[in-house]
């Protein structure tokens, strides 16, 4: 069998963990040839692919980044895209293509589905956005990052009695904010999911310093906006230029930077902002995640193997299960808004 591997939209740390499991697993175990497509869905669109081998992946495990590199290019976005993908993997002799991705890059593969691309899809993001698995690997690298990073942030904090804002990734899903909010004791976590109140958090902000806390940390998702932020997010649009992706997305960013001076304004307290941006995404991948990967990668092959196409493989409590790829891109996995409220909030403040 011919294998084709491809990983789009952002980089996230694990793909290469993911794209050795599933060379070393087709190779060794069924002896399979096995191609890598560069770019993302461009490398398909443009034929631009490269055999992959056991010699050349063995060692990937503890590599960040994607060594067949990336990007949002979608297929549907362009006239006869999806036609022309097709073409590329027949030419290819590709049998299955395991597509590694997000939302968008599964999207599209769920959408190829119908054309008769027999697929495999293996879920990474950094922001956990994905329905159908409990998690998707690189979001716990991506945590540890941002929670390393509060823990620094704190001691100067400390040192200056300020009020430091960490603007997060995530898009439209606070996992991230979350969860390093929670690990890093943070004052105040806002998320895309609830629209914060500008004028309570700094109330808050202004009693927690009276009663003898003299520093805070803010995080805040890049997706959050407040109550009142229309006005914002059409300023956040402007600054782009409205610019999007090829799926659509405007380019995120800012809000750490009003929600700094805004708090300064009104409370009087110093503030500075710290925007950890594609850090995030970068350097070497958690055990957790360099596990998953591999699991994810193995099943992947698996279900290659077994015709079990169309689908997606998922955490599932402690299992790895295949679930439909169209289930997994119905609709964003947005933070639990009990773990956000129930339990976050108690140690907030």
């Amino acid at each position: 069998m011919r294998i084709g591997i491809l990983t789009g939209g952002g980089d996230c740390p694990g793909l290469n963990a993911a794209i050795r499991a599933v060379v070393l697993t087709a190779r060794l175990t069924h002896g399979d040839d096995v191609v890598g497509f560069h770019d993302g869905w461009k490398g398909v669109l443009e034929g631009d692919v490269s055999p992959l081998e056991v010699e050349h992946c063995r060692d990937l495990l503890s590599v960040g980044g994607t060594i067949l590199g990336t990007s949002r290019t979608n297929p549907f976005a362009e006239e006869g895209g999806a036609d022309k993908a097709v073409a590329s993997l027949a030419e290819h002799e590709i049998d299955a293509l395991v597509t590694i991705g997000g939302e968008d890059t599964l999207g599209v593969a769920n959408r190829l589905g119908v054309y008769g691309v027999r697929i495999v899809g293996l879920p990474k993001t950094i922001d956990n956005d994905l329905s159908g698995t409990e998690v998707t690997f690189g979001f716990d690298t991506a945590v540890q990052t941002a929670t390393e990073a509060i823990d620094r942030l704190r001691t100067t904090a400390e040192s200056h009695h300020r009020v430091i804002v960490c603007e997060v990734m995530g898009r439209d899903a606070g996992w991230i904010a979350t969860y390093a909010g929670m690990a890093g004791g943070v004052a105040e976590i806002l998320v895309p999911e609830v629209p914060f109140d500008l004028g309570a958090v700094c109330e808050r902000l202004r009693r927690r310093h009276e009663g003898g806390q003299f520093s805070s940390i803010v995080v805040v998702s890049e997706g959050a906006l407040p109550h009142e932020g229309e006005d914002l997010d059409s300023a956040r649009r402007a600054a782009t230029g409205g610019i999007t992706d090829q799926f659509g997305h405007v380019r995120l960013g800012g809000i750490g930077t009003w929600l700094a001076d805004q708090v300064e304004r009104h409370t009087g307290f110093e503030a500075r902002v710290t925007t950890l941006g594609h850090i995030q995404r970068g350097g070497t991948p958690t055990a957790f995640d360099r596990v998953l990967a591999t699991r994810f990668g193995m099943e992947a092959v698996g279900a290659v193997h077994d015709g079990d196409f169309g689908k997606m493989v998922a955490l599932r409590g402690e299992k790895i299960v295949r679930v439909p790829l169209s289930e997994a891109v119905s609709v964003s996995k947005t933070v639990d808004l009990d773990l956000y409220g129930r339990v976050a909030g108690v140690f907030l403040g």
